[in-house]
């Protein structure tokens, strides 16, 4: 299970099935309590409308036995005194709950006669007209509003008029043999001779909860294919995305396991992060290449290098052990000698490639310059006081290989300057020879490259030099570069960053 789930196509099938079950969840509970509000609502809006129509009757003066309302087919119907009395409900009503009282069949009541009374004096109905318009204005008037069984607004109403507000409740009824769930509307409105009623009456919600039901039907049937739909695409969209990198890894162990530098991974043809990792990888595998064969070629040159005045040596103290008066004491110090500077360049080098840091210090050229040409014949300096930041030991190496380079290619004289140039310092090391030619102006900052091969290795050097030298330019985040010097020889410049 572990192993299944700790792929990037399983985490991303997952994550997406997840991210896609919680948006589904969230926007269908969202849709049904929509749902359920607004079909709540409209069923409220029918219960009102009829509530509303028996009221008006009441208001009217219209008997009981004459309310259009309470025959049943509009749905459970009850009218309630202001004791909480039922007064009249609707035919076929059998059981209800939800409103003020449970109560299905109307109690005995000492209220006045369901009959209209007789027409009242025309003097009163104006002082009445009038108490209405007074009782009117000291209410102010008031909107459509929903309001609380306990708002106490009803009995501020006149005769003859009906409340604004409606109060909406829900319950259940059982009528003309059905039972069902009801949004139950509230009324309030005062009589000319009963005082003062409300009318509850109910509209089903069997439409609200047929179309909730079916709403989430179509949910849990139709939300887990949705899931399986997007776990499905993903995980097919994944793995083709995958599948170059299942490609570079196989090639990787391949090339680990033959050792075979020179094959590279398959690039995909698009334009991603995959594509682009390949690419990488390749030049990767391209410098680690270059890397290992420029080591080879390292080793093999060192070899070759110490091969021979090891052999002379050995030849030297071969001839001497047998022949005393025959060695050749001045050669195998020289041969000595030479060891131990191949040697030591061998070391620095090895240093350098293992990325050892220059040791922080602050170096005045001009005063290395001087310090290095000190006791060399022909060579002279113009320096002007510029420091750099690096090893002084390094430097040091740098300048004296340019100096030995410059005295073994010059006819008479080599100079030396030191100068600024912006935030830079540019030591010059010039020299009176043949100078390089352009197209070796690079090649002879190679390893064991030596331009002169016919000259005798005793007069020329191993040709690690200049090779060094650009190593430590490098180091000290500078440059190395040759070129014509003035006076038709070779020109060396060291750029490096001043202090």
């Amino acid at each position: 299970m572990s192993r299944l789930f700790g792929s990037v196509r399983s985490r991303a099938t997952l994550g997406a099935t997840l991210v896609v079950v919680v948006a589904l969840v969230v926007t269908g509970t969202a849709v049904l309590q929509a749902l359920r509000s607004n079909l709540t609502a409209e069923a409220g809006a029918q219960a009102e409308r009829t509530a509303r129509s028996v009221a008006s009757e009441l208001a009217a003066r219209t008997p009981y036995e004459e309310l259009s309302g309470l025959d049943g087919e509009a749905g459970p119907v009850q009218v309630v005194d202001e004791d909480g009395n039922l007064v009249k409900a609707a035919e076929g009503l059998r059981w209800i709950n939800g409103t003020v009282t449970d109560e299905v069949s109307p109690r005995p009541s000492s209220s006045p006669s369901a009959s209209p009374s007789p027409p009242a004096r025309e003097d009163d109905d104006d002082d009445e007209d009038e108490d209405d318009e007074d009782e009117t204005e000291d209410s102010g008037g008031s909107g459509e509003a929903e309001r609380s069984p306990d708002a106490g607004a009803a009995p501020s109403l006149a005769p003859g008029e009906t409340s604004p507000q409606t109060t909406f409740s829900s319950g259940a009824a059982t009528i003309l043999g059905d039972t069902a769930d009801y949004r139950f509307a509230a009324v309030d409105v005062r009589t000319h001779e009963r005082g003062l009623l409300t009318v509850y009456a109910g509209a089903p919600l069997a439409a609200e909860h047929s179309a909730v039901r079916t709403a989430l039907t179509v949910m849990l049937i139709g939300f887990p294919l949705l899931a399986a739909l997007v776990a499905g695409m993903t995980w097919v969209v994944t793995g083709r995305a995958l599948r170059p990198v299942a490609g570079i890894r196989e090639e990787m162990a391949a090339i680990t396991a033959s050792e075979d530098l020179t094959r590279r991974v398959p690039e995909p043809a698009t334009h991603d992060e995959i594509a682009r990792l390949a690419r990488t990888t390749n030049e990767t595998l391209a410098a680690l290449e270059k890397s290992v064969e420029r080591q080879r070629s390292f080793v093999a040159d060192a070899s070759h290098e110490l091969r021979s005045p090891i052999a002379s040596l050995r030849t030297q103290l071969e001839v001497a052990a047998a022949h005393p008066e025959l060695l050749d004491l001045d050669g195998a110090v020289e041969d000595t000698v030479r060891l131990q500077h191949l040697a030591a360049d061998l070391l620095l080098l090895a240093r350098l490639d293992a990325g050892e840091r220059p040791v922080d210090g602050r170096v005045d050229l001009a005063a290395l310059a001087r310090e290095e040409a000190a006791g060399r014949t022909g060579v002279t300096v113009d320096a002007e006081t510029a420091e750099v930041a690096g090893s002084r030991g390094q430097l040091g190496r740098v300048l004296g290989n340019l100096l030995d380079n410059g005295r073994r290619h010059a006819r008479e004289t080599v100079s030396v300057t030191v100068r600024r140039e912006g935030d830079w310092a540019v030591l010059g090391v010039a020299d009176d020879g043949d100078g390089v030619a352009e197209a070796d102006r690079e090649r002879i900052f190679e390893r064991f490259v030596r331009l002169d091969d016919a000259r005798s290795r005793d007069d020329g050097g191993a040709g690690l030099g200049l090779a060094i030298a650009r190593d430590v330019a490098v180091r000290h985040g500078g440059a190395l570069t040759a070129g014509a010097a003035p006076a038709g020889g070779a020109l060396f410049e060291l750029r490096l960053p001043l202090a």
